[in-house]
């Protein structure tokens, strides 16, 4: 995709320029994204995760051709150019399908990745780091890069077929955090060497070479490393450029190629602008997203419960609780401890597993009901001070209307903006 192309070839100039991935499928978010890249006349890249999204449906109920429709459906709805759109399949591989033997998961994954390319997906990563039911734990570089190649070649020769030509860009990489947030308490990461990344990086060139993919190699568009940035239920580990001088530098010498840097999620402004001045230049951010959402749903529910009588409010809070006790396999593997510790990870953790949760009809209906509830009655605006005291002084400046859609998207928005700053700057930034 010419986008991703040209982010690379002015980032490798000494603009240092980058670009976030929105890995989400709310609409939501999604809707706040497309409203943003339409203000700032920007691409927009939308990322579908393997298991959020597969040939079989995914936890969301889409096949890629469901999602690819269903972003350009809203694309449309909101005037947002298609070409500014990029979709892009995020761990794509045997992810879904580790407990199966290897032969079995590879056939998965090889109609995985025919789903989403046919589907019209160009940012394509290739992750068969994780180890299969009769694999060694864990896999060598060289299975890896290997089950990586094997992938690549379908997904051209998918692409020729569907569309005439094969135009996708791929990320390559080993080192892939949890896909959310890790599921244990971190006090500190590792690094990636740039010992580890160089080795990665000829594994995959050869196994692509030995596939006769020897001319895909320029559209190689990223590594995926770990640059030192991760978030937990409670905490976030910043990223610390000193600790990633040597792995930066390494990434310079290969002209066409940048760092994938992933778990963004939640780093602060200054952090995300020296990742992508430090070549991390594509950073994906996922749950900090439908966090917001959260945010500003409950804002809205306190809201709400102080204009109008218990009877009459949509109840959104107790609503959502209950359906996470009455399915709890979305968040039971991952919070632990005490009922009380539970309960606050299950309304407040980073990690956000609720963001399963909003689909539910029962949550949607009372979703629905908070939204109709302020829709029709004026919200005061010591209120939305009280709970929403940025979306406040936007209101008071007449920059932002205060109903609760309006106000929902400006305050996801708060969260996007910051990447969006993160990956604009000039070459003076990266002196």
């Amino acid at each position: 995709m010419k986008h991703l192309i040209e982010m690379v070839e002015q980032h490798k100039r000494g603009n240092a320029k980058g670009i976030y991935a929105v890995c989400s499928a709310h609409p939501l978010v999604l809707e706040s994204a497309m409203r943003l890249a339409l203000q700032n006349h920007s691409p927009l890249l939308i990322e579908a995760t393997s298991n959020q999204v597969d040939q079989f449906g995914g936890y969301t109920g889409m096949t890629p051709a469901d999602f690819h429709r269903f972003v350009h459906q809203l694309a449309d709805t909101l005037q947002l150019p298609r070409e500014q759109l990029i979709l892009g399949g995020d761990h794509l591989g045997p992810n879904r399908w580790q407990t199966l033997p290897a032969a079995t998961a590879m056939a998965n994954a090889d109609e995985l990745i025919k789903s989403y390319v046919a589907a019209g997906f160009k940012k394509i990563h290739l992750d068969c780091s994780m180890s299969c039911a009769d694999d060694p734990v864990p896999l060598t570089d060289a299975i890896v890069a290997e089950r990586a190649a094997r992938l690549a070649a379908i997904a051209e020769a998918t692409c020729k077929m569907h569309f005439g030509h094969a135009d996708l860009v791929y990320v390559i990489g080993t080192e892939v955090p949890v896909p959310g947030g890790a599921h244990e308490a971190l006090t500190e990461l590792a690094v990636t060497t740039p010992e580890a990344a160089q080795a990665t990086l000829q594994a995959h060139h050869h196994a692509f070479e030995a596939q006769g993919l020897a001319d895909l190699w320029p559209r190689i568009v990223a590594l995926v490393v770990q640059p030192g940035v991760e978030f937990d239920h409670t905490n976030v580990i910043d990223y610390q450029p000193q600790k990633a001088v040597a792995l930066s530098k390494m990434v310079e010498s290969h002209p066409a190629m940048v760092f994938e840097a992933h778990s963004t999620d939640y780093q602060t402004p200054h952090a995300l602008r020296q990742l992508v001045i430090d070549h991390f230049a594509i950073l994906k951010v996922g749950p900090a997203l439908t966090f917001a959402l959260r945010e500003a749903l409950f804002s809205l529910a306190g809201i709400e419960e102080e204009l109008l009588p218990a009877k009459a409010i949509s109840g959104l809070r107790r609503e959502l609780e209950n359906v996470m006790q009455d399915r709890p396999e979305y968040w039971q593997s991952h919070y632990h401890g005490d009922s009380n510790t539970r309960r606050l990870a299950r309304s407040y953790s980073y990690s956000d597993r609720m963001r399963y949760y909003w689909p539910d009809t029962q949550v949607d209906s009372a979703y629905e009901r908070l939204v109709r509830n302020l829709a029709d009655t004026p919200i005061p605006l010591p209120l939305i001070s009280q709970y929403l005291p940025l979306q406040y002084a936007r209101v008071r400046e007449g920059s932002l209307s205060a109903t609760p859609h309006a106000l929902i998207i400006d305050h996801i928005q708060d969260v996007l903006r910051q990447y969006h700053a993160a990956c604009q700057g000039d070459k003076s930034d990266s002196e």
